[in-house]
Protein backbone atom coordinates (compact mmCIF):
# COMPACT_ATOMS: atom_id res chain seq x y z
CA UNK A 1 0.00 0.00 0.00
CA UNK A 2 2.79 2.28 0.16
CA UNK A 3 5.99 3.31 -2.14
CA UNK A 4 9.71 3.24 -1.58
CA UNK A 5 10.60 6.40 -1.40
CA UNK A 6 13.46 6.31 -3.87
CA UNK A 7 15.41 9.72 -3.23
CA UNK A 8 16.47 7.80 0.06
CA UNK A 9 18.93 4.46 0.07
CA UNK A 10 16.47 2.59 2.38
CA UNK A 11 12.77 3.72 1.65
CA UNK A 12 9.62 3.11 2.96
CA UNK A 13 6.44 1.63 0.91
CA UNK A 14 3.00 3.71 -0.62
CA UNK A 15 0.37 2.84 -0.13
CA UNK A 16 -0.35 2.50 -2.73
CA UNK A 17 -1.24 2.08 -3.05
CA UNK A 18 -5.29 1.69 -5.20
CA UNK A 19 -8.20 3.78 -9.35
CA UNK A 20 -9.71 6.51 -11.43
CA UNK A 21 -10.27 10.30 -11.96
CA UNK A 22 -11.16 12.68 -9.65
CA UNK A 23 -14.76 12.36 -8.01
CA UNK A 24 -16.01 16.12 -8.81
CA UNK A 25 -19.47 16.64 -7.97
CA UNK A 26 -22.26 18.81 -9.89
CA UNK A 27 -22.21 22.12 -8.34
CA UNK A 28 -25.89 22.48 -6.84
CA UNK A 29 -24.95 25.48 -4.47
CA UNK A 30 -22.80 28.41 -3.71
CA UNK A 31 -21.16 27.17 -1.02
CA UNK A 32 -19.19 25.05 -3.54
CA UNK A 33 -16.05 27.65 -4.06
CA UNK A 34 -15.42 28.72 -7.84
CA UNK A 35 -11.99 29.52 -8.64
CA UNK A 36 -12.07 30.04 -12.07
CA UNK A 37 -14.11 32.41 -14.46
CA UNK A 38 -15.26 31.17 -17.54
CA UNK A 39 -12.54 29.67 -19.35
CA UNK A 40 -13.39 26.15 -20.79
CA UNK A 41 -11.27 23.02 -21.61
CA UNK A 42 -12.13 20.83 -23.98
CA UNK A 43 -11.10 16.80 -24.40
CA UNK A 44 -12.76 15.09 -27.16
CA UNK A 45 -15.89 15.78 -28.46
CA UNK A 46 -17.23 17.49 -24.83
CA UNK A 47 -15.82 20.89 -23.53
CA UNK A 48 -15.54 21.91 -19.54
CA UNK A 49 -16.11 24.88 -17.90
CA UNK A 50 -13.51 25.83 -15.06
CA UNK A 51 -16.02 27.12 -13.01
CA UNK A 52 -17.29 24.05 -12.39
CA UNK A 53 -14.31 21.84 -12.01
CA UNK A 54 -11.51 23.97 -10.49
CA UNK A 55 -12.77 24.22 -6.99
CA UNK A 56 -11.73 24.41 -3.55
CA UNK A 57 -12.76 20.56 -3.65
CA UNK A 58 -9.87 20.24 -6.37
CA UNK A 59 -7.35 21.90 -4.36
CA UNK A 60 -8.32 20.07 -1.40
CA UNK A 61 -7.94 16.64 -2.78
CA UNK A 62 -4.39 17.88 -4.45
CA UNK A 63 -3.41 18.92 -0.68
CA UNK A 64 -4.34 15.67 0.83
CA UNK A 65 -2.34 14.21 -1.83
CA UNK A 66 0.37 15.58 -0.76
CA UNK A 67 -0.07 15.13 2.81
CA UNK A 68 0.18 11.28 1.57
CA UNK A 69 3.30 12.25 0.35
CA UNK A 70 4.79 13.85 3.25
CA UNK A 71 3.73 10.69 5.62
CA UNK A 72 5.88 8.37 3.25
CA UNK A 73 8.73 11.37 3.34
CA UNK A 74 8.83 10.52 7.21
CA UNK A 75 8.91 6.58 6.64
CA UNK A 76 11.68 7.40 4.75
CA UNK A 77 13.71 9.25 6.81
CA UNK A 78 13.01 7.30 9.85
CA UNK A 79 14.01 4.33 7.78
CA UNK A 80 17.43 6.06 6.63
CA UNK A 81 18.50 6.59 10.34
CA UNK A 82 17.47 3.25 11.37
CA UNK A 83 19.96 2.04 8.73
CA UNK A 84 22.85 4.51 9.80
CA UNK A 85 21.96 2.94 13.04
CA UNK A 86 22.74 -1.16 11.46
CA UNK A 87 18.89 -1.86 11.80
CA UNK A 88 17.47 -2.98 8.48
CA UNK A 89 14.36 -4.99 9.47
CA UNK A 90 11.66 -4.24 7.23
CA UNK A 91 9.03 -6.78 8.11
CA UNK A 92 9.26 -6.00 11.87
CA UNK A 93 8.37 -2.26 11.25
CA UNK A 94 5.80 -3.17 8.87
CA UNK A 95 4.28 -5.53 11.82
CA UNK A 96 4.32 -2.63 14.05
CA UNK A 97 2.19 -1.05 11.90
CA UNK A 98 -0.19 -3.80 10.76
CA UNK A 99 -0.73 -4.10 14.93
CA UNK A 100 -1.55 -0.49 15.46
CA UNK A 101 -4.42 -0.70 12.50
CA UNK A 102 -5.80 -4.41 13.96
CA UNK A 103 -6.35 -3.00 17.61
CA UNK A 104 -7.57 0.46 16.61
CA UNK A 105 -9.95 -0.89 14.08
CA UNK A 106 -10.53 -4.54 14.33
CA UNK A 107 -11.46 -3.54 17.73
CA UNK A 108 -14.33 -1.29 16.02
CA UNK A 109 -15.60 -4.25 14.13
CA UNK A 110 -15.51 -5.94 17.11
CA UNK A 111 -17.98 -3.67 18.84
CA UNK A 112 -20.63 -3.63 16.00
CA UNK A 113 -23.97 -5.48 15.18
CA UNK A 114 -25.33 -7.21 12.60
CA UNK A 115 -22.95 -7.43 8.77
CA UNK A 116 -20.38 -5.18 10.28
CA UNK A 117 -19.30 -7.51 12.76
CA UNK A 118 -16.19 -8.90 12.90
CA UNK A 119 -17.23 -12.20 12.54
CA UNK A 120 -20.07 -11.67 9.80
CA UNK A 121 -17.35 -10.48 8.15
CA UNK A 122 -14.86 -12.91 8.50
CA UNK A 123 -17.31 -15.70 7.86
CA UNK A 124 -18.94 -14.20 4.35
CA UNK A 125 -15.21 -12.51 3.07
CA UNK A 126 -12.70 -14.00 4.70
CA UNK A 127 -10.78 -15.06 2.17
CA UNK A 128 -10.99 -11.72 -0.12
CA UNK A 129 -8.78 -9.44 3.10
CA UNK A 130 -6.48 -12.56 2.96
CA UNK A 131 -5.68 -12.08 -0.71
CA UNK A 132 -5.46 -8.36 -0.17
CA UNK A 133 -3.66 -8.87 2.88
CA UNK A 134 -0.91 -10.88 1.50
CA UNK A 135 -0.47 -8.64 -1.61
CA UNK A 136 -0.09 -5.61 -0.16
CA UNK A 137 2.37 -7.15 2.85
CA UNK A 138 4.28 -8.54 0.05
CA UNK A 139 4.07 -5.76 -2.39
CA UNK A 140 5.88 -3.64 0.84
CA UNK A 141 8.52 -6.33 1.09
CA UNK A 142 9.62 -7.10 -2.54
CA UNK A 143 10.19 -3.71 -2.75
CA UNK A 144 12.31 -3.28 0.18
CA UNK A 145 14.11 -6.76 -1.02
CA UNK A 146 15.13 -5.04 -4.68
CA UNK A 147 17.41 -2.58 -3.22
CA UNK A 148 19.89 -5.71 -2.80
CA UNK A 149 20.23 -6.58 -6.40
CA UNK A 150 19.42 -3.40 -8.46
CA UNK A 151 19.79 0.35 -8.35
CA UNK A 152 17.87 3.48 -6.72
CA UNK A 153 17.29 4.29 -11.04
CA UNK A 154 15.66 0.72 -11.35
CA UNK A 155 13.42 1.54 -8.85
CA UNK A 156 12.41 4.47 -9.61
CA UNK A 157 11.54 3.55 -12.84
CA UNK A 158 10.31 0.31 -12.75
CA UNK A 159 8.31 1.56 -9.84
CA UNK A 160 6.06 3.85 -11.94
CA UNK A 161 4.45 0.81 -13.73
CA UNK A 162 2.23 0.24 -10.65
CA UNK A 163 0.23 3.37 -12.56
CA UNK A 164 -0.75 1.82 -16.12
CA UNK A 165 -1.47 -1.62 -14.18
CA UNK A 166 -3.98 0.21 -12.04
CA UNK A 167 -5.78 2.16 -14.98
CA UNK A 168 -5.97 -1.84 -16.85
CA UNK A 169 -7.24 -3.40 -13.63
CA UNK A 170 -9.90 -0.82 -12.96
CA UNK A 171 -10.55 -0.88 -16.37
CA UNK A 172 -12.08 -4.31 -16.35
CA UNK A 173 -12.86 -4.40 -12.94
CA UNK A 174 -13.91 -1.00 -12.00
CA UNK A 175 -15.34 -0.56 -15.36
CA UNK A 176 -13.52 2.82 -15.29
CA UNK A 177 -13.24 4.92 -18.51
CA UNK A 178 -10.31 7.18 -19.26
CA UNK A 179 -10.54 10.45 -21.86
CA UNK A 180 -7.08 11.08 -23.75
CA UNK A 181 -6.31 14.07 -21.26
CA UNK A 182 -5.84 11.24 -18.51
CA UNK A 183 -3.21 9.35 -20.81
CA UNK A 184 -1.35 12.81 -21.51
CA UNK A 185 -1.32 13.60 -17.65
CA UNK A 186 0.26 10.32 -16.88
CA UNK A 187 2.59 10.64 -19.37
CA UNK A 188 3.34 14.03 -18.07
CA UNK A 189 3.77 12.85 -14.74
CA UNK A 190 6.15 10.02 -15.92
CA UNK A 191 8.47 12.74 -17.67
CA UNK A 192 8.43 13.90 -14.41
CA UNK A 193 10.21 11.59 -12.50
CA UNK A 194 12.58 10.90 -15.54
CA UNK A 195 13.88 14.38 -14.39
CA UNK A 196 13.61 13.42 -11.26
CA UNK A 197 16.56 9.89 -11.90
CA UNK A 198 18.14 12.26 -14.29
CA UNK A 199 19.20 14.33 -11.37
CA UNK A 200 19.62 11.55 -8.70
CA UNK A 201 22.33 10.66 -11.97
CA UNK A 202 23.77 13.74 -12.10
CA UNK A 203 24.43 14.30 -8.64
CA UNK A 204 25.94 11.10 -7.69
CA UNK A 205 23.08 9.12 -5.95
CA UNK A 206 22.67 6.03 -8.22
CA UNK A 207 22.46 4.00 -5.00
CA UNK A 208 21.82 0.40 -4.31
CA UNK A 209 23.17 -2.61 -5.76
CA UNK A 210 23.96 -4.08 -9.25
CA UNK A 211 24.84 -8.09 -7.53
CA UNK A 212 21.84 -9.29 -9.74
CA UNK A 213 19.52 -6.92 -11.11
CA UNK A 214 17.38 -9.05 -13.26
CA UNK A 215 16.25 -10.23 -10.08
CA UNK A 216 15.96 -6.76 -8.91
CA UNK A 217 14.36 -5.18 -11.75
CA UNK A 218 11.86 -8.39 -11.62
CA UNK A 219 11.04 -7.84 -7.90
CA UNK A 220 10.59 -4.43 -8.50
CA UNK A 221 8.18 -5.08 -11.09
CA UNK A 222 6.33 -7.54 -9.14
CA UNK A 223 5.70 -5.26 -6.65
CA UNK A 224 4.03 -2.73 -8.85
CA UNK A 225 1.78 -5.22 -9.86
CA UNK A 226 0.83 -6.43 -6.16
CA UNK A 227 0.74 -2.90 -5.41
CA UNK A 228 -1.59 -1.87 -8.21
CA UNK A 229 -4.23 -4.62 -6.64
CA UNK A 230 -4.26 -4.11 -3.30
CA UNK A 231 -5.16 -0.42 -4.12
CA UNK A 232 -8.02 -1.43 -7.02
CA UNK A 233 -9.25 -3.47 -3.80
CA UNK A 234 -9.06 -1.28 -1.59
CA UNK A 235 -10.63 1.42 -3.56
CA UNK A 236 -13.84 -1.11 -4.45
CA UNK A 237 -13.92 -1.69 -1.05
CA UNK A 238 -14.13 1.63 1.10
CA UNK A 239 -15.96 3.13 -1.95
CA UNK A 240 -19.10 0.41 -1.76
CA UNK A 241 -18.50 -0.94 1.76
CA UNK A 242 -16.48 0.66 4.65
CA UNK A 243 -13.42 2.78 5.43
CA UNK A 244 -12.81 1.37 8.71
CA UNK A 245 -13.86 -2.70 7.63
CA UNK A 246 -11.09 -2.55 5.02
CA UNK A 247 -8.69 -0.86 7.82
CA UNK A 248 -9.63 -3.08 10.37
CA UNK A 249 -9.46 -6.58 7.88
CA UNK A 250 -5.89 -5.72 6.88
CA UNK A 251 -4.73 -4.53 10.04
CA UNK A 252 -5.74 -8.51 11.20
CA UNK A 253 -4.32 -10.78 7.72
CA UNK A 254 -1.53 -8.32 7.54
CA UNK A 255 -0.25 -8.42 11.23
CA UNK A 256 -0.80 -12.21 10.85
CA UNK A 257 0.75 -12.86 7.42
CA UNK A 258 4.21 -10.43 8.41
CA UNK A 259 4.09 -12.18 11.75
CA UNK A 260 4.97 -15.53 10.22
CA UNK A 261 7.13 -13.94 7.56
CA UNK A 262 8.61 -11.67 10.31
CA UNK A 263 9.49 -14.78 12.03
CA UNK A 264 10.61 -17.03 8.88
CA UNK A 265 13.23 -14.44 7.93
CA UNK A 266 14.00 -11.91 10.24
CA UNK A 267 14.33 -13.33 13.71
CA UNK A 268 18.19 -12.53 13.76
CA UNK A 269 18.01 -9.48 12.68
CA UNK A 270 15.89 -8.71 15.04
CA UNK A 271 18.17 -10.45 17.59
CA UNK A 272 20.78 -8.18 17.00
CA UNK A 273 19.30 -5.02 17.14
CA UNK A 274 21.18 -2.86 19.99
CA UNK A 275 17.84 -1.21 21.76
CA UNK A 276 17.91 2.23 23.48
CA UNK A 277 16.37 5.46 23.38
CA UNK A 278 17.20 6.64 19.88
CA UNK A 279 16.13 3.38 18.47
CA UNK A 280 12.83 2.62 19.96
CA UNK A 281 12.12 6.21 19.00
CA UNK A 282 12.28 5.91 15.05
CA UNK A 283 10.45 2.54 15.56
CA UNK A 284 7.74 4.68 17.24
CA UNK A 285 7.92 7.52 14.28
CA UNK A 286 7.92 4.95 11.69
CA UNK A 287 4.87 3.20 12.81
CA UNK A 288 3.32 6.36 13.35
CA UNK A 289 3.50 7.61 9.96
CA UNK A 290 2.51 4.42 8.18
CA UNK A 291 -0.62 4.13 10.74
CA UNK A 292 -1.59 7.96 9.74
CA UNK A 293 -0.72 7.17 5.97
CA UNK A 294 -2.69 3.86 6.03
CA UNK A 295 -6.04 5.42 7.91
CA UNK A 296 -5.74 8.34 5.64
CA UNK A 297 -5.13 6.87 2.23
CA UNK A 298 -8.85 5.00 2.02
CA UNK A 299 -10.10 8.70 2.67
CA UNK A 300 -8.36 10.26 0.09
CA UNK A 301 -9.07 7.55 -2.44
CA UNK A 302 -12.81 7.44 -1.78
CA UNK A 303 -12.44 11.52 -2.51
CA UNK A 304 -10.50 10.54 -5.60
CA UNK A 305 -9.41 7.78 -6.69
CA UNK A 306 -6.23 5.32 -6.44
CA UNK A 307 -4.59 6.16 -9.98
CA UNK A 308 -4.97 9.92 -8.73
CA UNK A 309 -3.49 9.44 -5.64
CA UNK A 310 -0.64 7.56 -7.15
CA UNK A 311 0.28 9.88 -9.21
CA UNK A 312 0.46 12.42 -6.09
CA UNK A 313 2.42 10.25 -4.44
CA UNK A 314 5.51 10.51 -7.07
CA UNK A 315 6.12 13.92 -5.54
CA UNK A 316 6.96 11.57 -2.10
CA UNK A 317 10.90 11.22 -3.54
CA UNK A 318 10.96 14.70 -3.33
CA UNK A 319 10.05 15.34 -0.29
CA UNK A 320 12.87 13.07 0.61
CA UNK A 321 14.97 14.46 -1.01
CA UNK A 322 14.21 18.01 0.21
CA UNK A 323 14.63 16.34 3.66
CA UNK A 324 17.85 14.87 2.58
CA UNK A 325 19.20 18.00 1.91
CA UNK A 326 19.44 19.37 5.92
CA UNK A 327 19.56 16.17 7.35
CA UNK A 328 21.96 14.19 4.92
CA UNK A 329 23.30 17.00 2.92
CA UNK A 330 22.56 15.80 -0.57
CA UNK A 331 22.95 18.61 -2.93
CA UNK A 332 20.13 20.49 -4.80
CA UNK A 333 19.78 20.33 -8.39
CA UNK A 334 17.38 22.68 -10.42
CA UNK A 335 15.98 19.70 -12.10
CA UNK A 336 14.53 18.36 -9.09
CA UNK A 337 12.14 21.64 -8.84
CA UNK A 338 11.60 21.17 -12.75
CA UNK A 339 10.37 17.52 -11.63
CA UNK A 340 8.38 18.62 -8.54
CA UNK A 341 6.37 21.11 -11.01
CA UNK A 342 6.07 18.90 -14.07
CA UNK A 343 4.46 15.99 -11.88
CA UNK A 344 2.08 18.54 -10.35
CA UNK A 345 1.39 19.86 -13.59
CA UNK A 346 0.56 16.03 -14.27
CA UNK A 347 -1.63 15.55 -10.98
CA UNK A 348 -4.00 18.65 -11.87
CA UNK A 349 -4.26 17.82 -15.53
CA UNK A 350 -5.49 13.82 -14.40
CA UNK A 351 -8.22 15.34 -11.48
CA UNK A 352 -9.31 18.59 -13.36
CA UNK A 353 -11.76 15.74 -15.95
CA UNK A 354 -13.40 13.62 -14.25
CA UNK A 355 -13.18 9.45 -15.85
CA UNK A 356 -16.90 8.02 -16.00
CA UNK A 357 -18.00 4.41 -15.85
CA UNK A 358 -19.20 1.75 -18.76
CA UNK A 359 -22.29 0.63 -18.53
CA UNK A 360 -22.50 -3.36 -18.99
CA UNK A 361 -25.16 -4.21 -21.93
CA UNK A 362 -27.49 -6.39 -18.87
CA UNK A 363 -27.77 -3.89 -16.90
CA UNK A 364 -28.07 -1.18 -19.31
CA UNK A 365 -31.22 -3.29 -21.02
CA UNK A 366 -32.79 -3.70 -17.25
CA UNK A 367 -33.06 0.16 -16.72
CA UNK A 368 -34.90 1.19 -19.68
CA UNK A 369 -34.56 5.02 -19.47
CA UNK A 370 -31.88 5.19 -16.60
CA UNK A 371 -27.74 4.12 -16.44
CA UNK A 372 -26.29 2.60 -13.92
CA UNK A 373 -23.55 4.24 -12.84
CA UNK A 374 -20.12 2.90 -10.86
CA UNK A 375 -21.76 3.48 -7.59
CA UNK A 376 -24.47 1.62 -8.47
CA UNK A 377 -27.02 4.76 -8.37
CA UNK A 378 -29.33 4.98 -11.38
CA UNK A 379 -28.60 8.27 -13.57
CA UNK A 380 -29.83 9.68 -16.96
CA UNK A 381 -28.25 9.14 -19.81
CA UNK A 382 -26.70 13.06 -19.95
CA UNK A 383 -24.88 12.01 -16.43
CA UNK A 384 -23.31 9.00 -18.02
CA UNK A 385 -20.33 11.27 -18.56
CA UNK A 386 -20.12 12.70 -14.65
CA UNK A 387 -17.38 10.86 -12.42
CA UNK A 388 -17.33 7.34 -11.78
CA UNK A 389 -17.55 7.53 -8.20
CA UNK A 390 -20.13 10.79 -8.07
CA UNK A 391 -21.92 8.96 -5.62
CA UNK A 392 -19.32 7.48 -3.51
CA UNK A 393 -19.81 10.34 -0.78
CA UNK A 394 -23.75 9.65 -0.30
CA UNK A 395 -24.63 6.51 2.30
CA UNK A 396 -26.74 3.98 1.45
CA UNK A 397 -25.02 3.54 -2.20
CA UNK A 398 -24.92 -0.21 -2.99
CA UNK A 399 -21.93 -2.04 -4.87
CA UNK A 400 -20.19 -1.41 -8.17
CA UNK A 401 -21.42 -3.07 -11.28
CA UNK A 402 -18.38 -5.23 -11.68
CA UNK A 403 -17.70 -6.02 -7.89
CA UNK A 404 -14.30 -8.16 -7.29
Amino acid sequence: MILLSSSLAITPIRHGGLVEGLALEEMEGPEEGRLCGNCRVACGSYSYNFRDIATWRLLKTIAMGQVLSVLICGTAVSCQYLAEAGVQTPMLQSFFNYALLLLTYASILCSRKGDGNILHILKTKWWKYLLMGLADVEANYTVVKAYQYTTLTSVQLLDCFVIPVLMLLSWFLLKTRYRLIHFIAVAVCLLGVGAMVGADILSGRDLGSTSDVVLGDGLVLLSAVLYAVSNVCQEHTVKNLSRVEFLGMMGLFGTLISGIQLAAVETHAVQTIKWDLKIALLFVAYALCMFALYSLMPVVIKLTSATAVNLSLLTADLFSLFCGIFLFHYKVSSLYIVSFAVITLGVIMYNIVPTYSAIPDSESRALDAGELCADGTVESSLDRLLPADRGAERPGTSSFAAPL
